[in-house]
């Protein structure tokens, strides 16, 4: 199956305190907003979504169509789908 890509989105207390913690980890900031309290941070493949008083828990992300690049994949199989 293809789901698109994989991320973890962490609902954090402290944006900037998350941040310098996985830049230390070699992840760099790739999408997001600072002002708006969330960051996609990257480190090869790999996507964590950061995001300050967005909600409760943390989530498992599966972004249908878009690989972690966020370039548009041909063809996936879309999860809330298969959900359904």
């Amino acid at each position: 199956m293809k789901l698109g890509a994989f991320s973890i989105s962490l609902n954090v207390s402290d944006i900037s305190r998350s941040k310098a913690f996985y830049e230390n980890l070699g992840f760099e900031v790739f999408g997001g907003d600072m002002k708006m309290n969330y960051l996609i941070m990257k480190n090869g493949n790999a996507l964590i979504g950061l995001f300050q008083g967005m909600f409760d828990k943390n989530i498992l992300t599966f972004n249908p169509g878009w690989d972690e690049n966020a370039q548009k994949l041909n063809s996936f199989d879309d999860v809330r789908e298969i959900e359904a």
